[in-house]
């Protein structure tokens, strides 16, 4: 096998990665740049979740809204707050979860986290439960620009997550005006007796810049997403009891995909609005990461 020569460019070198290789089989520059010795990417590589801490979990729950909003209540919610609560403590994450704040109170948790010493801690978790709007997610009064969350935990502006897992998990559903085609779901809302199930339309969001970011979206873009009024969302149940189960030893997006599934196998069966029975739903993640990431129980 012939040497690598760093010196030439990369169509004049020898496009060799191995000795099954043959001389015909031209790779590209990007397959050359892949092969060569000054470059070493292990696929397998991980994130260092070594540190000192696990790191902080924030989750904003809003169940109630300002009346001016014109939002149901999100009954169910709490359901899903308690269990996410749970699962991240049980990853040893330090939690911290907030009901009904608003826009100002959000943003002074957000830009206190993004302001925190992070060097001891393994990576970031924020968490936003709420009704949402395009790009937008509620808080009681208002609403917020996820991209303006975001990009609070940029390199730039979050040194100390650097080159960290930031994870932001949004069930967030349309907030309906009453003329809506689904305004009977204010009524099972408003008075719940039965758990069943709330039809709400999914949410488009804008992606952040930088590496080592990870989106999870409770649906779909143009999708719809469904709560239950006593046992939570769907969405949220289904990450849970995945979490639980594999939490501790599968690779997050892999038990993101086991989510995906694990919810497309939903269909509406107790519903007000006759038209949603059967309807479906598959939640999507984007993901920025750089490597796997595993929470592996971390040593005493």
């Amino acid at each position: 096998m012939r040497k690598w020569n760093s010196r030439l460019p990369l169509h004049a070198s020898p496009h060799t990665c191995n000795s099954s290789t043959s001389p015909s089989e031209n790779l590209t520059e990007t397959d050359g740049y892949f092969c060569s010795s000054s470059f070493s990417m292990d696929p397998a590589e991980e994130y260092k979740m070594n540190h000192k801490r696990r790191g902080l979990a924030l989750i904003f729950n809003q169940e109630h809204f300002y009346w001016h909003l014109r939002m149901p209540p999100r009954n169910g919610t709490n359901a899903d707050r308690s269990n996410l609560v749970k699962r991240f403590e049980d990853l040893n994450f330090e939690v911290q979860a907030f009901d009904n704040l608003k826009v100002e109170e959000v943003l002074d948790q957000i830009s206190q986290a993004a302001e925190a010493n992070h060097a001891d801690a393994d990576c970031f978790v924020c968490v936003f439960l709420s009704h949402g709007e395009n790009d937008h997610v509620y808080a009681y009064d208002d609403k917020i620009t996820i991209q303006d969350i975001t990009a609070l935990f940029k390199g730039d502006k979050c040194k100390s997550l650097v080159g960290k897992p930031k994870i932001f998990i949004l069930q967030a559903c349309r907030g309906d005006k009453h003329d809506d085609p689904v305004t009977p779901m204010d009524v099972v809302d408003s008075e719940v007796k039965t758990n069943e199930v709330v039809v709400d339309a999914g949410v488009v969001y804008t992606l952040p810049a930088g590496a080592d970011f990870i989106m999870c979206y409770s649906v779909a873009e143009g999708y719809y997403s469904h709560r239950e009024t006593i046992n939570g969302s769907w969405y949220i149940q289904d990450l849970c009891g995945a979490m639980r189960k594999f939490g501790d030893s599968l690779e997050f997006t892999e038990l993101l995909t086991l989510v995906n599934r694990k919810v497309s196998m939903r269909s509406v069966g107790n519903c007000n609005d006759k038209t949603a029975i059967g309807k479906k739903q598959v939640p999507c993640f984007a993901s920025m990461l750089t490597r796997k990431l595993y929470f592996r129980p971390k040593k005493q």
